[in-house]
């Protein structure tokens, strides 16, 4: 395995960390609710009247705010995307799963769950971690994808 040192980027890693720890904590103290992705979309799945505004707005501005920053800052990355359209559609529908299985996605126990030191968070965590770590070893080293 061969590292990409160009691609290194610790400060804007750090920033972009820093700036979700930030507005994880806004948003429960100002809102009383976890910044769990999966779950603010889920509330979309199965709408209720008074959840719907502030849900969209919180996705919308996910979705969008990638093509702000390149618009803004001139930054545009080149994607690639080594698989093909169905593994990509079942790895999304896998994640879907796990992340109703194991009640939240890693944003919401990640980041939000550890941040307050949560046990039920932390195993959830490190099983998403193990999970994703194995997944790679059996594609890359036992199937040679």
């Amino acid at each position: 395995m061969q590292i990409d040192w160009l691609s290194f980027t610790p400060i804007p890693s750090l920033l972009g960390g820093m700036i979700l720890g930030v507005a994880a904590a806004l948003y429960v103290l100002l809102h009383g609710r976890i910044l769990g992705i999966s779950g603010i979309v889920s509330g979309l799945l199965h709408p209720k009247v008074e959840d719907s505004a502030w849900r969209l707005s919180l996705v919308l501005g996910l979705v969008t705010a990638p093509f702000l920053a390149a618009l803004f800052f001139g930054i545009f990355p080149i994607v690639e995307v080594d698989s093909g359209w169905l593994a990509i559609v079942i790895a999304g529908l896998l994640v879907g799963f796990g992340a109703q299985y194991g009640s939240g996605c890693t944003s919401g126990h990640g980041i939000c769950g550890l941040s307050r030191l949560s046990p039920r968070s932390l195993v959830a965590t490190l099983s998403f971690m193990a999970a994703g770590f194995m997944m790679v070893f059996v594609i890359r080293h036992l199937i040679g994808g």
